[in-house]
C-alpha cells in the first residue's frame, strides 16, 4: 500500500461519504424507499453499493434497474438519501482524532458531490462534531463540473490560498483519485467506502490506507 510514502502538503481536501462519514445506512434507506415506490420489498445486498458506485462514475443504471423507471427511481432515491444523511450518517472510527492532528499540519476542506447547499453539509458536520476542522466546504452546487473534473479542487485550493501541487485529495472512490490527479494534487485512497482495493489500485494513487484514521502518520 505504498506505506513508505510521506506527504508534504499545506492543504488536504477530503471527500465526505465513505471517507469522513459512514453513509451506508443512508444508502440502504434510500434504496429501500425508492424500490418500495415500485412495489419491491426485497433487494439484493450488492445493489446497495452498486447504485452509488454507478452514480459516482456517471455510469448507466438501466441494467441494474430492470423494469423500473430510472429517472423516477433516482428522484426518489436521491431525495431520500439527502434527507437521510443528517440522521443516518456517522463519523468513521477515530476520524475526529485524525482530523485534530491533521488540522495542526495543514488547512483542511471538504469536497463533496452531493447536490445540496454547503450549509446542509456543515450542519451535518456540526452534529457529529467535525465542522470545526474544515476551513472550506464545496458541494456539487458550487461547480458545474463534478468529479473527476478537477474544477472543484482548483476552486478550493484558490479559496485556501494554497497551490494544488501542495495539496492532497483523500477519497474512497476512483473518481476522487482521478480528480486529484487531474488537479495535480497528491492522491490518497481509503478503503472505508464502497470501492475495493483492486478498483482503487488500478487508479495508482500515491497512497492507499485503510481509513483516514491512519493518515496523520503519513503527513509531515
Amino acid at each position: 500500500m505504498k506505506e513508505d510514502v510521506k506527504l508534504k502538503v499545506k492543504g488536504i481536501f477530503f471527500d465526505l461519504d465513505g471517507t469522513i462519514v459512514d453513509s451506508r445506512e443512508a444508502y440502504r434507506e434510500a434504496l429501500k424507499t425508492a424500490f418500495a415506490a415500485f412495489g419491491y420489498k426485497n433487494v439484493g445486498r450488492e445493489i446497495v453499493t452498486e447504485i452509488p458506485k454507478r452514480l459516482e462514475q456517471s455510469l448507466p443504471l438501466n441494467n441494474v434497474l430492470c423494469g423500473v423507471d430510472v429517472q423516477k427511481f433516482l428522484e426518489i432515491y436521491l431525495k431520500t438519501y439527502y434527507n437521510t444523511t443528517i440522521e443516518k450518517s456517522k463519523p468513521l472510527p477515530n476520524v475526529s482524532e485524525a482530523l485534530e492532528k491533521l488540522s495542526k499540519k495543514a488547512k483542511l476542506a471538504i469536497i463533496t458531490m452531493r447536490h445540496v447547499p454547503k450549509g446542509k453539509v456543515i450542519q451535518e458536520l456540526e452534529k457529529i462534531g467535525l465542522a470545526k476542522y474544515f476551513q472550506f466546504v464545496i458541494t456539487a452546487l458550487d461547480t458545474n463540473q463534478p468529479k473527476p473534473s478537477p474544477k472543484a479542487l482548483v476552486k478550493c485550493s484558490e479559496a485556501m490560498g494554497v497551490q494544488t501541487c501542495h495539496c492532497a485529495f483523500v477519497g474512497d472512490s476512483v473518481t476522487d483519485i482521478r480528480a486529484g490527479k487531474a488537479a495535480g494534487t497528491k492522491t490518497v485512497a481509503v478503503l472505508s467506502g464502497i470501492f475495493s482495493l483492486e478498483e482503487l489500485k488500478r487508479e495508482n494513487p500515491d497512497l492507499i490506507l485503510e481509513s483516514v484514521s491512519m493518515l496523520p502518520d503519513f503527513v509531515e
